[in-house]
């Protein structure tokens, strides 16, 4: 990483914009791009010995480093121990971790209210033979099922709750019982929290959302600074094969330039919007971590730098949740999060995480946000008739 943070021109003083659109930028070369397009190659010109940084399109790829880079010095900003791994998806992210650490016999620690596919990686995990403890993220309740423990997944935010818990305590209690710590990032995205300045192993996230921010890339990726643990990993996606197309790798890179102008203005929207929510007898369960009353904001304040673009409340019922999303003009009813376009959705229709019916997760987009509120008021006026 400190190739490409030399060659960016990136301080470690940098500002988040400046390191945003920098990252992962090659030395200029007169009369070439200055992000080189995708490179499309199966396979490389390869005489003699095999030696060389690539070989096999399976293995690497030049635009894959850029984006690898890029993401590093996001991040972890100044540290050239830190390495980052893409790949074809955040599943693919995550399970690269779990699978690549744990056997037959291990046990893992797992949040039983983060990401809904969760439950079906502990059914796989079990299945090889891996025992698997679970408890809530808030009150860093995972603390009291650490002993024995060979690797502790943390999501925080939890996804869809929005609870936080405290990364650099879990992370201490897990160390000192020899435990591997990875934090799942992608609610918060590097430019919200940076999970290895807070003491975990490896941040993990999905590129889909936030990071890349427009609704037209499946990606994921890895980052962690133990080279054994990370070499594991990178043994595991060769051998898995899930990786992602240079296509989307660059992607990726080119959305990151605007990373931050984007988590700026969904954050701040998202804050504008909570508030305003607060004043509606009809909503219950609000959360935001950027709310001063918001049960995860003294912890958040602490370890986080920006709250994230997502607000999570219930409506009374389940057909009021789904007039309330029919009514939206500016909001799409779709899955995933993070992106220019807000959208929201009922939760429980995927039948995998356990909230109310008539819970809705709203993503703030990059709208401008009195047109974004009214379009909001608006709709909860409407599923009210």
């Amino acid at each position: 990483m400190s190739d490409s943070a030399t060659a960016g021109g990136i301080g470690n003083g940098a500002g988040d914009g400046t390191r945003a659109v920098r990252a992962g930028l090659p030395e200029p070369v007169k009369y070439e791009p200055t992000l080189p397009g995708p490179v499309f190659a199966a396979h490389f010109h390869l005489p003699g010995d095999a030696t060389g940084p690539y070989k096999y399109g399976r293995d690497e790829n030049p635009t894959w480093t850029h984006l690898e880079r890029a993401i590093g010095e996001l991040e972890a900003p100044g540290r050239d121990d830190v390495e980052t791994l893409v790949f074809a998806s955040g599943m693919a992210a995550i399970s690269s971790v779990l699978f690549s650490q744990l056997r037959a016999g291990d046990m893992a620690v797992l949040p039983d209210d983060g990401y809904q596919v969760l439950p079906l990686v502990r059914e796989q995990l079990e299945a090889y033979g891996i025992e698997v403890r679970t408890a809530p993220t808030g009150g860093d309740a995972q603390l009291d099922l650490l002993d024995g423990a060979k690797l502790l997944w943390i999501e925080t935010p939890s996804n869809p709750g929005l609870d936080v818990c405290d990364v650099r305590r879990l992370a201490d209690a897990a160390h000192a019982r020899g435990a591997l710590v990875a934090v799942d990032n992608t609610l918060a995205s590097p430019l919200g929290q940076r999970p290895l300045e807070l003491g975990a192993d490896f941040s993990v996230a999905s590129g889909t959302k936030q990071l890349t921010g427009h609704g037209d890339v499946l990606l994921g990726y890895v980052a962690g600074s133990d080279a054994t643990a990370m070499a594991a990993v990178r043994r595991w996606r060769k051998v898995v094969g899930a990786i992602p197309g240079p296509m989307e790798a660059w992607l990726a890179h080119r959305s990151i330039a605007t990373l931050q102008l984007r988590v700026d203005r969904q954050n701040a929207t998202a804050l504008t919007l909570a508030q305003v929510l607060r004043d509606r007898d009809d909503i219950t369960g609000l959360r935001y971590p950027g709310l001063p009353d918001d049960p995860s904001h003294k912890i958040a304040s602490q370890q986080m730098r920006r709250y994230g673009c997502v607000v999570s409340f219930t409506l009374p019922t389940r057909a009021r949740a789904e007039r309330f999303l029919e009514a939206l003009r500016l909001v799409d009813d779709a899955t995933s999060f993070g992106g220019v376009r807000s959208t929201a959705e009922r939760r429980r229709r995927w039948g995998g995480d356990a909230v109310p019916e008539g819970f809705v997760r709203l993503s703030v987009g990059a709208e401008d946000p009195e047109d974004l509120v009214a379009d909001v008021l608006r709709a909860l006026d409407e599923s009210a008739r």
